[in-house]
């Protein structure tokens, strides 16, 4: 099991000609962890960082740790996030004995920064040498971010944010950071969405919270007021296999356990039973497929919205007469519309055996051409992007999401703030992108796209419901550039090379026996390569177009 280990990050901000600006970093491209992205300054705890707390002042290391919901150690985060500052990008937010910070021609900031980054002192000590002291009351607290399972490395990181020390310099160590930018909120977003840099979900979270203020002044008032809710730490009571169980925070029950049992009674399942009704929302059943598999988890599953008069179905699932007789049962028989995602045969064949029992309309656009589709489906209704369903519970917002397939739609039920969202999101994996249908570049358009939504809560085609939505989208984006950054550093070293050749680098990490549909999205990412001028088909062979 990979290790957390505990680590802090610091937002310095600084008023600017452009409004509120924010220093960002640049990792290097050899790094292990989200290499080449664009990050605040910040690292791992030290062991040595207790030993600086003799120097810190303003709060003490208890009310540190009553904010950031910690039993001791809290002034350690701080002192790291300080630290790796100096380090990374060698600004030091100090105080001498006269509460001055330091000028930018200080020597701590060049001969101390070198030194403390070639280990040949501690930050101890250059506090001790030159008399300074850590002014822990002006970091505020911004937000907690623990790595999801699966990464090649895990962090429990505090965000802190502080006024950038006037007088001094920004400037990248070389080594671990390559570049720095000093950029407003809304431009960092932007050169994001438009694939200009590469930012992960905890920094993508923290630029929206920023973007919301327009000087330093206001945000550092507002993040120093209202600290932000605790993380979920504790197990949430539920029943599995017929007990009592304990659904812990990283399972992938427990935002649904929490979500349909607030008051911690043990009522809700943390399993997914073909059948079973699971009322997720006023209104709104989920009902999963009897079809459980490598590619459909426990099964699909089919959503039921509506009341006693009406009803409308999302995704029937695959043309299974028990599961289609269970969802007529559920509601009386009385359904007006089926709605689909896409037509993959797990998702959509069973909305001809729904249309010819109960005459209900079809909504969805066609079949594209490809062996996995369902041809049959004929929609009776073709929404566009955009466009409102009413429902008996509700408004439904379409969105088109192609990249999965080329028809994929999600629904968003705006008052539950719910998003139906098909394929386009999966619970503890990431969906196929198979080409020619699969398109990479309009997968991730897609998911850019769906942030931008406002929802809380996603009811995937397989699985429970995952909380933290926008959390699961960013980390959606964040993976697959990673692993597209590994297909054209493989691209590079290994050209001309065969697709199977560069899947079998680029995707080191996946078992082998699941190397064949990893060579269908490794098409994808160099489809997506080629038609950006980055690389290219020679007789077979794959080759870089990168210098």
């Amino acid at each position: 099991m990979t290790e957390v280990r505990p680590a802090a990050t610091l937002a310095l901000v600084r008023d600017g000609d452009r409004g509120l600006e924010v220093l960002l970093l640049q990792r290097t491209w050899q790094a292990a962890f989200l290499p080449g992205h664009f990050v605040f300054p910040g690292g791992a705890v030290d062991p040595q960082d207790p030993d600086v707390r003799a120097f810190t002042s303003g709060r003490g290391d208890a009310a540190i740790g009553q904010t950031l919901s910690l039993d001791e150690g809290g002034a350690d985060y701080m002192i790291a996030a300080l630290r790796e500052c100096l380090e990374e990008a060698g600004l030091l937010l100090a105080v001498d004995g006269q509460g001055r910070l330091p000028a930018g021609d200080h020597p701590v900031l060049s001969e101390g920064r070198e030194a403390l980054r070639r280990e040949q002192t501690s930050f101890r000590a250059l506090c001790e040498r030159h008399g300074l002291g850590l002014p822990l009351d002006r970091l505020a607290y911004l937000g907690h971010w623990v790595t999801p399972r699966g990464a090649p490395r895990r962090f429990d990181t505090r965000f802190f944010v502080a006024l950038a020390p006037p007088g001094q310099r920004a400037a990248h160590d070389g080594s671990e950071t390559i570049d720095h930018a000093w950029l407003t909120p809304a431009e960092a977003l932007a050169a994001h969405r438009q694939g200009r840099m590469a930012l992960g979900y905890p920094t993508l979270r923290t630029l929206r919270l920023l973007a919301d203020f327009a000087t330093a002044e206001g945000l550092l008032r507002h993040a120093h007021a209202n600290p932000p809710t605790p993380r979920p730490s504790r197990p949430w009571p539920a029943r599995k296999g017929g007990v009592a169980w304990q659904v812990e925070p990283d399972a992938p029950a427990y935002a649904e356990v929490r979500r349909l049992d607030p008051q911690r009674r043990g009522t809700a399942r943390a399993e997914i039973e073909p059948g079973r009704a699971v009322e997720l929302a006023p209104g709104v059943i989920r009902v999963t497929a009897p079809n459980p598999g490598a590619m459909t988890g426990p099964g699909t599953n089919s959503y039921l919205l509506g009341n006693g008069d009406d009803h409308l179905v999302i995704d029937p699932g695959p043309a299974e007469q028990a599961h289609l007789e269970r969802l007529l049962a559920l509601c009386g028989g009385r359904i007006s519309r089926v709605l689909v995602t896409h037509t993959h045969v797990d998702h959509s064949p069973g909305a001809a055996w729904l249309k010819a029992r109960t005459g209900a309309r079809l909504v969805g656009l066609p079949s594209p051409a490809g062996p996995s589709q369902d041809a049959g489906f004929a929609p009776d209704q073709r929404p566009a992007h955009g466009e409102r369903l009413e429902t008996p519970v509700g408004p439904l917002k379409v969105l088109h999401t192609p990249g999965h397939a080329s028809n994929h739609l999600c629904y968003l039920l705006e008052p539950a703030r719910l998003l139906f969202a098909g394929d386009q999101v999966m619970q503890g994996s990431t969906v196929v992108i198979n080409p020619p249908d699969g398109d990479m570049a309009a997968y991730l358009a897609a998911l850019q796209a769906l942030g931008e939504e406002p929802f809380d809560t996603i009811a995937p085609g397989h699985g429970f419901l995952i909380g933290q939505a926008h959390a699961a989208i960013d980390f959606l984006v964040t993976h697959r550039l990673a692993r597209e950054h590994k297909v054209r550093r493989a691209l590079v070293r290994h050209a001309p090379v065969s697709l199977e050749a560069l899947t079998r680098h680029a995707y080191d990490d996946v078992p082998a026996e699941k190397l064949g549909v990893a060579a269908r999205s490794a098409l994808a990412h160099l489809l997506k390569l080629e038609a950006e001028g980055r690389a290219e088909q020679q007789a077979g062979q794959w080759v870089s177009r990168e210098g």
